[in-house]
């Protein structure tokens, strides 16, 4: 396999600190993977932040009814990407939604048509960015020891989801990936 956008999903400080009520328990070992890949793809790197809606809409009001403690404005220190990744000069793109598949990250891909898929929470926004993508015929590969999930069982079900989804998602790891791209 070659080419590919490496996209690192919501890296950020709200699911990277332990205190947070969104904390990933293996968001380090996820950033590890994360970190390992950056220099294979060089430019073809894309970061997304997962923020906040000024306003929230529609079903976005319960659920933000649940945890008010993220309603805070872009610029807040718990949307920042973590220490590890702010030196990166890859774009990034924000999103009020958990998938972040759509026009934006589409201009993005480039002509190979092949989406890589990092970063947290597996079970939520990578596993949202990964169906919207595969719905819209992008090869899909997730690299599942870069990925953290709210939980180990929730991470593993919703890679056990995606894997469902072949060929239209493939899943790798980070090894594989590397030995791929030679």
């Amino acid at each position: 396999m070659t080419g590919g956008l490496l996209t690192v999903i919501d890296m950020q400080r709200v699911f990277a600190e332990p205190d947070s009520p969104w904390a990933a328990p293996r968001y380090a070992e996820a950033a590890a993977g994360v970190r390992g890949l950056l220099p294979a793809f060089g430019d073809r790197v894309t970061f997304t932040r997962f923020l906040a809606p000024a306003k929230p809409e529609g079903a976005w009001r319960a659920y933000y009814y649940r945890w008010p403690f993220a309603l805070q404005p872009p610029d807040a220190r718990l949307w920042e990407l973590t220490e590890d990744f702010t030196d990166h000069a890859h774009p990034t793109l924000d999103a009020t939604t958990f998938g972040k598949w759509g026009p934006r990250l589409a201009t993005l891909l480039g002509p190979d048509n092949r989406l890589v898929l990092t970063g947290v929470s597996t079970d939520c926004c990578v596993l949202s960015t990964a169906l919207g993508a595969a719905d819209a015929g992008v090869e899909v590969v997730v690299v599942a020891d870069a990925c953290a999930g709210a939980d180990d069982d929730t991470h593993e079900r919703a890679l056990r989801l995606m894997d469902s989804y072949g060929p239209l998602i493939r899943l790798t790891t980070v090894a594989e990936l590397l030995a791929e791209r030679g």
